[in-house]
């Protein structure tokens, strides 16, 4: 095909707090680096993080007028030289840290999709090495939830290492990306879940999609702990993902199961400063539990996510809330803004 030399894209805003997103020109390169692949984006998801770069929320520091958004999914277009393990027409998506491909890097600031370099645009340029294959039974907006939302959901539960499904319970919080890409995860492993929301309605849709699914509603039952305990005779729970911040660690601990529970942190919903006694800290130690934080992952996880859609053939379409086009972008963040959403937003490109 031939490649347009110009194309558009999305970029942040200068100036005063709250930012905004502009469209803008881009240009393709006039010839590529041996390694260099160009992708054709097809689709783009969205996170929270995405709007908490606009507003000041965002706890790293990011690039001034960067492009927008990190989770894609594209088709290659061309290659360069010395490209080996991609060719014209493959379905793929940058993984979400462009600098931890393994999994076993331990020094260095992580470089991740959209700090720096984002996808929100009709083409983008990537080394082949940060490239990774996309499940071929999944729509371009299915595949492009995958990169951050669902690797982080991934590792969230273990990559399911020595999780027994009929022994394990996992308690979401809140009906975000990550929740609801972990909620198809544990649908499709067999793994009883309990996800929260302010919504009885949204609760009670949620559970249409698995008799595997139960709900607490955060407004009129407050007390997470004895919630996750009612719904598990008593016992608590496996994992909990927490999206709140560390206002909730004490409830997390206390919503644990007697011993070896995990809580992986993934969010920074709610940024009051927390007023409890440190020493709950010790109810960790006393529950033999794991605290542990995600920055979504490596590519290797990428891969072993795709590996396991492909394997139970997970379809994702009830993961999208809505999708925007291309030019409505603005309105798309705007919707994520607005907190009425039901897992991710799409823009098609």
């Amino acid at each position: 095909m031939t490649l347009p030399t110009s194309f558009k894209a999305w970029r942040r805003t200068t100036g005063d707090l709250p930012r905004t997103i502009e469209q803008t020109t881009e240009h393709l390169p006039s010839e590529l680096s041996p390694g260099e692949v160009i992708i054709k984006i097809h689709a783009v998801s969205l996170n929270f993080r995405d709007i908490g770069m606009l507003d000041g929320r965002y706890p790293v520091q990011v690039k001034e007028h960067g492009i927008a958004a990190s989770d894609c999914a594209a088709e290659v277009v061309a290659v360069g030289s010395g490209v080996k393990g991609f060719q014209v027409g493959d379905r793929v998506s940058p993984t979400f840290i462009l600098t931890e491909l393994t999994g076993k890097e331990k020094d260095g600031f992580p470089k991740s999709l959209g700090d720096d370099q984002g996808v929100l645009a009709e083409y983008a340029v990537f080394d082949e090495k940060v490239l990774v294959k996309l499940p071929t039974h999944l729509s371009w907006e299915e595949g492009s939830t995958l990169a951050c939302a669902g690797v982080t959901a991934w590792n969230c539960l273990n990559r399911l290492r020595d999780v027994d499904p009929e022994d394990t319970t996992v308690l979401l919080q809140g009906t975000g990306g990550v929740s609801m890409f972990c909620l198809l995860i544990c649908i499709a492993a067999g793994i009883k879940t309990i996800i929260t929301s302010s919504s009885d309605a949204k609760i009670e849709e949620i559970k249409k999609l698995s008799p595997l699914v139960q709900g607490i509603n955060y407004k009129t039952h407050p007390n997470q702990a004895e919630g996750a305990k009612k719904l598990t005779d008593g016992k608590g729970v496996d994992f909990v993902l927490n999206n709140v911040g560390p206002v909730s660690l004490p409830a997390d601990i206390d919503s644990l199961r007697a011993k070896h529970g995990t809580i992986s942190m993934i969010g920074f919903l709610d940024q009051s400063k927390p007023t409890w006694d440190p020493l709950a800290m010790l109810q960790l130690m006393f529950k033999a539990a794991k605290l542990q934080g995600i920055r979504v992952g490596s590519k290797v996880d990428f891969q072993e996510l795709n590996q396991f859609l492909e394997e139970k053939q997970v379809k994702l379409d009830t993961l999208i809330d809505r999708t925007f086009q291309f030019d409505d972008a603005k309105a798309a963040f705007e919707h994520l803004k607005s907190g009425k959403h039901v897992g991710k937003i799409v823009i098609k490109v």
